[in-house]
């Protein structure tokens, strides 16, 4: 299974496998390299990492029906019919665990819950799932933390790790995997061998392994500009090349008596087109450069500026209305918006099942602003998601774990995996012709939880909706050839915490920027507000990691 937003319902969560591995890869510096005064850095080199990397031996045990291409996940038109075992013997040896992850969603009851039972009688052990709320998970882990309550197993996103002062609590917390998994010694455990290691590399602290990938993909893309195919082909419009092309294309399809717009707000997502650095860059002088910077921003935002001055983005995209951008989108009241790539699948089957027959959705391809030059695409972190073993288990529960692991890792069709996504056959799920559907009493109580402790490598799955498939797979490998590791790529950086804030007034004039309320002369004096303030002692500190540890690149 992999990353993916919630569709209309939790069977196109399931299935819409992997249809925007970006979702979940937001962008977000994570905890590891620490300032001068704490104990750990946090870092590790390119050498070390070499070291430290579980092997990679990707599974053939279920082969897609649309292959890999530049490191895009593959695709599955139909759910596996033959549901391969790929961990024959139960993996357990009668140990009893605790496991806490985040859910979004309603949490099921453990009483009596048939999917629970047939996931430990699978296992052989008993692993005790206490899900929590994913909208509050962030304030549950201090307590954790503090308190020293710390299950024996738990999932830990990249993004509430700053706040755990990860780099320092993580040798002192958990399990350091790296004498179990690094090299060929995770071939013990196949399905965890098939995670691919750009995953595995945002799991390293301190020189160490620590962290298990969830919902790893070799290609990572945040995002990209989605337009309304059938509005573009109804006007003549071919898919825009350049930003001439993109501003051309949302000042045809902008019709305000008509309450039609060309875009939604689009900044974000404009970072592609114009090359913006993911955060920092190195210059033609080999010295780093913030992304506040570069010429590349200015550019940016001198096309936002444009398009806001001709009146081309919804009046509520301008507002700040964001909970109705997609409905803005499907109504036909925008022609283009920026999203995670997990929006797509989700959005054409709710068309579809809503009796719209004219909805068309496209994502674009990479372009460059100028429309010449080669494109590029700033590659994601593998996983943005880790799950931890807790320090207090001994080697031999530690081994059971890594063994759960692997059948909760197993490849999408497999046995495991429609146990572990689906529960028992016959009583939480039947198979149908378009692959599993949960009963009532699935939806009762399965829920997504083992998949946040160990995941298999994204794919691409809709059952129903090939087509879909087929476009999402193309656009993926294409979109994948354009990618590059930015600086500090899968690196576990913590900022000092002085500088923590220093960037939020720069962030809220380049808003201000691009609803022209204030002029780039403004952005300007903001960006050396912030260099003063501590930007450039923020690109000293980057530059000793750099110098210590390399880019990760």
């Amino acid at each position: 299974m992999g990353t993916h937003t919630p569709g209309p319902s939790r069977r196109s969560f399931l299935f819409t496998v992997a249809a925007g591995a970006g979702a979940l890869a937001a962008p977000s510096v994570l905890a590891g390299c620490e300032s001068d005064s704490a104990k750990k850095t946090g870092g590790t080199s390119t050498s070390e990492l070499a070291k430290i990397l579980p092997a990679y031996v990707p599974s053939t045990l279920v082969p897609p029906d649309i292959p890999s291409a530049n490191g895009s996940d593959p695709g599955y038109l139909k759910y596996p019919t033959d549901q391969i075992t790929t961990v024959p013997e139960a993996p357990g040896a009668g140990g009893s665990y605790t496991a806490i992850t985040p859910l979004w969603g309603a949490i099921p009851s453990a009483k009596g819950n048939k999917y629970y039972e047939a996931m430990n009688a699978a296992f052989g052990a008993s692993l005790a799932m206490k899900p929590a709320n994913g909208n509050t998970y962030g304030d549950v882990l201090p307590t954790l933390f503090t308190g020293d309550k710390l299950p024996d197993w738990i999932d830990i996103p990249s993004w509430n790790t700053t706040n755990l002062n990860f780099g320092s609590a993580v040798e002192a917390k958990f399990v350091d995997l790296t004498p179990f998994l690094s090299g060929d010694n995770v071939k013990k455990y196949p399905n965890l061998a098939n995670v691919p290691s750009n995953a595995w590399q945002a799991g390293v602290w301190n020189g160490k392994l620590f962290g298990i990938p969830v919902y790893p993909s070799n290609v990572v893309l945040a995002g990209a500009i989605f337009y309304r195919q059938d509005m573009f082909e109804k006007a003549g419009i071919a898919e825009p090349k350049s930003a001439d092309e993109l501003f051309e294309a949302g000042k045809a399809l902008t019709d305000p008596k008509k309450k039609v717009w060309g875009f939604d707000d689009l900044w974000t997502y404009l970072a592609q087109p114009f090359d913006i650095p993911f955060k920092w860059a190195i210059d033609s002088s080999d010295k780093l450069v913030h992304k506040y910077e570069t010429e590349e921003i200015i550019q940016a935002l001198e096309f936002m500026r444009k398009i806001v001055a001709a009146e081309l983005i919804h009046p509520d995209a301008l507002a700040g209305n964001t909970n109705e951008t997609k409905q803005r989108f499907t109504s036909g009241k925008i022609a283009m918006y920026g999203d995670g790539t997990g929006a797509w699948g989700g959005m054409v089957e709710q068309q579809d099942l809503a009796g719209d027959t004219v909805f068309k959705m496209q994502a674009m391809q990479p372009f460059t602003a100028s429309g010449t030059g080669t494109p590029r695409y700033a590659l994601g972190n593998g996983a943005s998601m880790f799950s931890y073993l807790n320090k207090k288990l001994n080697k031999a529960q530690i081994e059971e774990c890594l063994r759960l692991a692997n059948y909760i890792a197993a490849p999408f069709g497999s046995a495991e995996y429609t146990l572990v996504n689906f529960g028992p056959a016959d009583v939480t799920h039947t198979m149908e012709a378009n692959g599993p559907k949960l009963t009532k009493t699935g939806e009762k109580q399965v829920a997504t939880t083992y998949q946040f402790l160990a995941t298999a490598p994204s794919v691409t799955s809709k059952p129903g909706y090939e087509d879909w498939v087929r476009t999402y797979c193309d656009w993926h490998a294409k979109a994948g050839a354009t990618a590059y590791k930015p600086v500090f790529y899968g690196m576990n950086i913590t900022e000092p915490q002085q500088y923590s804030s220093i960037g939020q007034p720069v962030e809220d004039t380049i808003t201000d920027v691009c609803r022209n309320r204030k002029s780039i002369d403004d952005f300007k004096k903001a960006v050396d507000t912030w260099r003063r303030n501590g930007g450039d002692a923020l690109r000293d500190f980057y530059t000793g990691i750099r110098e210590q540890y390399g880019t990760g690149q």
